[in-house]
């Protein structure tokens, strides 16, 4: 019996030792086994122009959310705990005894993998091209992005993402370039601002805007900024890794997380995504710097591009710029006046001349926040409150000159369409992506600037159609539902 139980010893010995030749430790052998890649936030595209696009992505240890773990607390002193300097405790503050913040309501932790991005136009009889393998860590919270080149205008791509492993995962998307500035060809697009994962209005799916706006099959989305809300409770995003729990949440819900990774997107970001509420260079949030937080939203959890703003033709007709209203701006609390600012001389001077040099009928301007407005008297952070008062007449003005030109914005948490008493400037607010974000404005509190308003929640559409050669937009909003509320055409004749 004792040299049967010798002979077992040596037997189970001789295989550890092989497999921790082969393998390493037995904990390593079995985290292969066991251990697979999921694409939890999906895959989204961005920048994407006539020739090129960014692709993003991020590997994680689950496919979603997790939605059996505890909730956050609120801590009884934000104020206090916010300006205490202790990133420990602006953490724990929030968790339940013992809780981990991999572990909580809405959860989607990263894990590292080797990822591997395949592309061709959408068709089945073209071989798939590699765009190379990517390593995620949790340096960058186990993101990767890469950006394709030598692309074909007006052309819808598939993408493939797959994942390193014992027990591989993939992921596939599509967009669809930019079509090229001589095409004439009808089109539409979509326009939202203003989620966060707390105030969603589809339980587990996210947001009803996404399957609203996928049957409206846009040839491009604009996310005006606001895409989550830093400075609001469960949690207060005090450090970087709360911050990024934000965006593995949001980016996780399974009906926003389809959308991005089927249609032309493109991303901007305003105050509540970038630090906090009314924001700007040089300011902190908990133990975060505005720069940390430019960073996090620039290079890592969004697809990335050299210059925060950015104009794209699309076909004769329409032509898109793209504004970034943090990273240049001056304090609010500056007395306003020609050094006031909030795009800065750099991207002032750039939308100038492009606008001028643009022969497109319809010029939309994308911007974060208003210009035109109204906005409440209390609010001193956008072109349309006085503190900004001299720049706002500047773009207002110059705006006015450039023949087809139309704001879009997002930040306002209602749905209006405003025309400049002074200039005649038409400025569309696309309105927050919930229900329950709508709020600031007081319904049936309708300004002389309003040819439209409406304190819900819902978005933005645009369509071009033709007559002949003659080209027509139309901008609509919608509920949350997708229901058209209101429609306002002909404007630039």
């Amino acid at each position: 019996m004792l040299f049967h139980r010798k002979n077992l010893c040596l037997k189970v010995a001789a295989i550890q030792l092989l497999s921790i030749i082969w393998f390493g430790t037995w904990a390593e052998l079995f985290a292969v086994q066991e251990t697979q890649v999921h694409f939890g936030n999906g895959v989204h595209n961005g920048w994407v122009d006539q020739t090129s696009a960014v692709i993003w992505t991020r590997t994680t240890a689950t496919p979603g959310n997790n939605w059996d773990g505890p909730d956050f607390l609120v801590p009884n002193k934000p104020a206090f705990i916010e300006g205490s300097g202790n990133s420990k405790l602006q953490l724990s503050s929030q968790l339940p005894e013992g809780g981990n913040l991999n572990e909580m309501l809405g959860a989607c932790p990263g894990i590292a993998s080797k990822v591997t991005l395949f592309w061709r136009i959408a068709d089945a009889k073209i071989q798939f091209q590699s765009a190379g393998e990517r390593t995620t860590t949790g340096a960058n919270d186990f993101c990767a992005q890469w950006k394709l080149t030598g692309l074909k205008p007006g052309t819808q791509y598939e993408i493939r993402l797959v994942a390193a492993g014992d027990k591989a995962s993939e992921i596939s998307g599509h967009f669809q370039t930019a079509t090229d500035p001589t095409e004439i060809k009808p089109f539409g697009f979509c326009m939202t601002t203003c989620h966060d994962f707390v105030r969603r209005d589809d339980n587990k799916r996210g947001h009803k805007i996404y399957s609203a706006m996928t049957k409206l099959n846009p040839d491009f989305m604009v996310h005006a900024g606001d895409i989550e809300y830093y400075d609001k409770p469960k949690p207060f995003a005090w450090t970087i890794p709360l911050m990024r729990f934000h965006w593995n949440r949001i980016f996780a819900l399974p009906a926003n997380r389809d959308f991005f990774a089927n249609h032309t997107t493109y991303f901007m970001k305003d105050d509540h995504d970038t630090l906090k509420d009314d924001c700007w260079p040089g300011q902190t949030y908990g133990s975060v710097s505005f720069e940390e937080g430019r960073r996090l939203f620039a290079e890592e959890q969004f697809p990335s591009n050299e210059l925060p703003f950015k104009t794209i033709r699309w076909g004769r007709d329409i032509q898109i710029w793209l504004l970034e209203g943090r990273d240049f701006r001056t304090p609010n609390k500056q007395a306003d006046g020609p050094e006031k600012t909030i795009l800065g001389n750099r991207q002032k001077n750039w939308l100038c001349e492009t606008l001028a040099a643009s022969n497109a009928r319809f010029k939309l301007v994308f911007s974060p926040t208003p210009i035109v407005g109204p906005d409440r008297a209390n609010k001193n952070d956008n072109l349309a409150n006085s503190g900004f008062s001299h720049e706002s007449s500047e773009l207002r003005h110059f705006f006015a000159t450039q023949p087809g030109v139309i704001v879009l914005c997002g930040d306002r948490h209602w749905q209006y369409a405003s025309r400049d008493s002074e200039t005649g400037l038409w400025e569309f607010g696309c309105g927050p992506g919930s229900e329950h974000h709508e709020l600031g404005w007081k319904k049936g509190d309708v300004r002389p600037e309003h040819e439209f308003l409406r304190v819900a929640g819902g978005f933005l559409s645009g369509e071009i159609t033709y007559e002949g050669d003659t080209p027509k937009l139309a901008l609509r909003h919608h509920s949350v539902d997708g229901a058209i509320v209101n429609e306002i055409s002909d404007i630039i004749k």
